[in-house]
């Protein structure tokens, strides 16, 4: 016990010396806590074999992932809050074309190139596999994305849409991955399963929402009976906690597998609260301050997670690289044709792609299902090495795209809600 928490303490002062070393170099701070990670992982540091210093195997790293999980579940609560009904009704139409088409686009991109690679060359890579891998480009991942708009404190068209698209990218990649899981399941069986790629999808969104909308309106019931700020915090986080634990929840009924999906449960949770309750502005802005070192050891732990082993395997490499170059084709080109149609700003349509590149935990749960393949091995392998790319280079594209489109001021003490409610009053006195 004492190893791990002077292991959490080396990872929450290693990651904050290295923000400063990344301030400097031009870096986002997410950047440096994933390198912070990296160093103190098993391939690396832990390697050493001292306990306390560095994560010595990948078993030590996975003993912490229940603060990874809750961490998680503060970003989806954060990012739920962007869901205010005077946003959904300008942008509520805007943001499911968006998340939808690019979503789609791609993965059918991404297959169109591994399953051209599987005929260049079968031994390379299965259909199955193929299928799978397009449908697991199209997760994008929300933390890395939250933390660099709360670094630069962003805001602005681009920004209000692309943590709109990234919240509900967790629903449309489940429903793709699902059906094409099945697709894959059934070119090496021979047997399709309608339960498994249509009914068990639908059925686990709809739980979650569900669960997520009961909390949010749980959650404002209790808060209205106290006054006290600290009380309130306290009630917050003690709910996300909640909602976290019962995500994780599995039941069967009859033949159908019925689950939560963490991030649109909290997600919901989030909505549904900052639209019923008129002090959740304030409250939320708290609830970011505390969850900050959590978040810092979120991303550490995520870094440590990243298996170098993957770099030496050249199969995995060639399938990587054409995974990682379809995958953000696919990306820009989706998010691109699609803000077209919904007729965004200009800036918006030429920047969205580039800052949904981040790919992380959504997407490793997902290679991990896909191991029961005949080589899901593989499959996770390939996801691996563009984790490891992508949440490496991804953060620092998404501050150039961001900054790029206007939409990083310099920075302040002002938190990002401080900074939109002073916009605010700005524009009201204008009037």
């Amino acid at each position: 016990m004492e190893a791990i928490l002077v292991c959490v303490a080396l990872s929450l002062v290693g990651g904050l010396l290295m923000s400063g070393v990344a301030k400097k170099l031009g870096l986002p701070a997410v950047t440096a806590y994933l390198i912070t990670g990296l160093l103190l992982g098993p391939y690396c540091i832990g390697r050493l074999g001292i306990a306390g210093l560095g994560f010595n195997s990948e078993e030590a790293v996975s003993a912490l992932n229940i603060l990874s999980q809750t961490a998680l579940g503060f970003i989806a609560f954060t990012i739920g809050n962007e869901f205010r009904l005077g946003q959904l009704k300008s942008m509520g139409q805007r943001v499911i074309v968006v998340g939808i088409l690019q979503a789609v686009i791609t993965t059918a991109l991404v297959d169109a190139a591994l399953i051209g690679l599987h005929f260049m060359n079968p031994g390379l890579i299965s259909i199955s596999s193929a299928v799978t891998l397009g449908a697991i480009a199209a997760a994008t991942a929300p933390a890395a994305t939250l933390m660099v708009v709360r670094q630069y404190k962003a805001d602005g068209p681009l920004t209000h849409l692309l943590l709109m698209v990234v919240a509900i990218d967790d629903a449309v990649g489940l429903v793709l991955f699902s059906v094409s899981y099945g697709v894959a399941g059934a070119l090496e069986s021979g047997m399709v399963s309608v339960v498994n790629v249509l009914v068990e999808p639908v059925v686990e969104i709809i739980l979650s929402l569900g669960l997520g909308a009961f909390a949010g309106w749980v959650l404002y019931c209790v808060e209205k009976y106290f006054h006290s700020r600290s009380k309130r915090l306290s009630i917050s986080i003690g709910f996300v906690l909640l909602t976290v634990g019962l995500s994780m929840t599995e039941f069967q009924v009859g033949s159908v597998h019925c689950g939560f999906s963490l991030l649109l449960v909290c997600m919901m949770t989030g909505t549904i609260f900052c639209n019923v309750c008129d002090f959740s502005e304030e409250l939320m802005d708290r609830v970011d301050g505390w969850t900050a070192p959590l978040m810092i050891l979120f991303f550490v732990l995520s870094g440590a997670e990243l298996d170098l082993k993957v770099i030496s395997d050249p199969l995995v490499l060639l399938i990587g690289v054409v995974y990682i170059v379809s995958r953000s084709l696919g990306k820009y080109l989706g998010a691109f044709f699609s803000c077209a149609a919904t007729k965004c700003s200009e800036k918006t349509t030429k920047y969205l792609g580039i800052t949904l590149l981040p790919q992380a935990g959504v997407a490793l749960g997902m290679a991990l299902t896909a191991q029961s393949l005949s080589d899901g091995t593989m499959v996770r392998n390939v996801v691996l090495f563009s984790v490891l790319i992508y949440e490496l280079v991804g953060p620092t594209l998404t501050k150039w795209a961001l900054t790029a489109a206007g939409e990083i001021r310099p920075e302040s003490g002002a938190s990002v809600r401080q900074v939109r409610a002073s916009k605010k009053l700005l524009r009201q006195g204008s009037k």
